[in-house]
C-alpha cells in the first residue's frame, strides 16, 4: 500500500476524513474466499429442502411427509360406520328404491294424520269442557256459585297425599332400580320411594 502525501495527509486531517490502511480495491484470493465462505454458510433452496425434510426411502413415504394428522373424531367415525356390528347400507335398485320410499312415504303421512286427528279431538274437548264451564259460570241462576265450588280443589287429597309429593325429585333414575337392602326395607314403608326415611312421610301423611 502507497503512503499518502503530507499535502493529504493535512487535508484528510483538517476535514476528518479516517485514513484506512487497508487497499481500495480488494484482491482476487480475498474475493474468492469470500464467496466460497458465503456459499458455504448459505445453502440454496434445493440443498435447504432436502436437508428439511425427513428422511425417505420410499414414495409413499415421501408422499405422505408434510400431510397433518387426521383428527381423533374423523377416526371414531370411521370406527363407528365401519364397525362389523354395524348394518350394512341397503342397496337397491332404482324400482325398488322408489317403491321402498312410496311406503315409507305413505307411513309417514298416516302418521301425520293420525297425529292432526289425535290433536284435534283434544282440542274439541277441551273446547267443550270450556263451553260446560262457562254455562255453568254464567247459566245457572246462581251468580257462580256452582262453578266456583267445582273450581275448589280442597279437600281431594283426604286419606293420603299424592305419589308426586312423596318421591323424590331427581334427575336421573336410581342406580339399582327398585330393589333394595334388607336393612332400608326394614325401615322404610314406602319401598317404591327410595331411601328416604319413611319417618317423615308418616308426619306428611298425618297432616292435615
Amino acid at each position: 500500500m502507497r503512503s499518502l502525501s503530507p499535502a493529504l495527509a493535512s487535508l484528510a486531517n483538517v476535514f476528518r476524513i479516517p485514513m484506512s490502511l487497508a487497499p481500495v480495491r480488494p484482491s482476487v484470493t480475498r474475493a474468492c474466499q469470500e464467496t466460497l465462505t458465503r456459499r458455504a454458510t448459505q445453502p440454496g433452496p434445493i440443498t435447504a429442502a432436502v436437508q428439511s425434510a425427513p428422511f425417505s426411502s420410499t414414495s409413499s413415504m415421501a408422499k405422505r411427509a408434510g400431510r397433518p394428522g387426521t383428527d381423533k373424531r374423523i377416526t371414531l367415525i370411521r370406527y363407528f360406520l365401519h364397525h362389523p356390528l354395524t348394518p350394512r347400507p341397503l342397496r337397491f335398485s332404482r324400482n325398488r328404491f322408489l317403491r321402498h320410499w312410496t311406503i315409507h312415504r305413505t307411513w309417514q303421512l298416516f302418521q301425520a294424520k293420525q297425529r292432526q286427528n289425535h290433536e284435534l279431538e283434544l282440542q274439541r274437548q277441551y273446547q267443550s269442557m270450556q263451553a260446560a264451564c262457562e254455562e255453568l259460570r254464567t247459566g245457572a241462576g246462581d251468580g257462580g256459585r256452582l262453578f266456583r265450588k267445582s273450581m275448589n280443589k280442597k279437600g281431594i287429597f283426604n286419606d293420603m297425599f299424592p305419589i308426586e309429593y312423596g318421591r323424590m325429585q331427581t334427575d336421573y333414575p336410581l342406580l339399582k332400580g327398585g330393589t333394595m337392602s334388607g336393612r332400608s326395607r326394614r325401615r322404610n314403608r314406602f319401598p317404591s320411594i327410595g331411601c328416604v326415611d319413611s319417618v317423615r312421610f308418616e308426619a306428611i301423611a298425618c297432616l292435615p
